[in-house]
């Protein structure tokens, strides 16, 4: 049974995102000292950072918050397409976060394989051999793709112990990226999907009532949970009975 709470437009979808944020934040800093994340790129995550960045700016203790990135585009961290870009000028710019706890991915001067080898041992120095995020945020696409695990790509669809690869002949321009794989994704704590808007209906009825054979259905962390939140245009069609806010 999955987890869905539908909200009534993306705007309040973010600022349930917001809060479930800041509340497995808290309890993590209070528990272990530091709370650990992967951000997700996209229009719903710029949103949630607007109100993270605002209305929680000063909520919690972000020398605490330790920031990884669930994908990347492989252009340089200034390009427009990067996800850090959007996640600096809508977030990590704008919060008291300190530079060394924000880990993105290395795209300059590296080869795609060199560059997702270099963010695994990042990982590993980070959390030990086997990292476990308290949360990992992310979307899906039309096609049932998630973070850049994509159909029709097994180097990273395919079982592995990798817990980053590099992806070639993305479906979705720019073709080269570098995601995070489902050897890592799989030992989160907490797994938040953020789906918004038209055009992913049929993806949602594949994941969430069968046959999840799409890529983001994959997602079942072995020992966390997975929430969806839903605006109302995405649930459109869904028959799973559902938690409205």
């Amino acid at each position: 049974m999955h987890d869905i709470v539908v909200l009534k437009d993306n705007q309040e979808l973010a600022a349930e995102a917001a809060r479930q944020f800041v509340a497995l934040a808290k309890a993590a800093i209070d528990t272990t000292g530091k709370f650990t994340v992967a951000l997700s790129g996209g229009s719903t995550p710029q949103k949630l950072h607007t109100l993270l960045a605002n209305q929680y700016k000063h909520s919690l203790d972000w020398s605490k918050v330790f920031v990884f990135f669930g994908d990347e585009r492989f252009v340089a961290p200034f390009e427009p397409e990067s996800n850090y870009l959007m996640a600096d000028e809508t977030l990590l710019s704008l919060v008291d976060i300190p530079e060394e706890n924000i880990f993105p991915f290395a795209t300059i001067d590296l080869s795609p394989e060199e560059a997702a080898e270099l963010y695994e041992k990042e990982l590993k120095k980070f959390f030990g051999e086997r990292p476990s995020f308290d949360l990992i945020l992310l979307g899906i696409g039309p096609d049932g793709h998630t973070a850049s695990l994509f159909p029709g790509h097994p180097e990273v669809l395919n079982p592995s112990d990798a817990f980053v690869r590099a992806v070639y002949d993305s479906p979705k321009a720019p073709p080269i990226r570098l995601t995070l794989t489902y050897a890592l994704i799989n030992q989160a704590k907490q797994v938040i999907f953020l789906v918004g808007g038209q055009g992913k209906t049929e993806a949602l009825k594949n994941i969430l009532e069968g046959p999840a054979d799409l890529p983001a259905a994959k997602v079942r962390p072995e020992n966390g949970e997975v929430l969806w939140l839903l605006d109302r245009e995405a649930a459109k069609g869904l028959s799973l009975p559902a938690e409205g806010v």
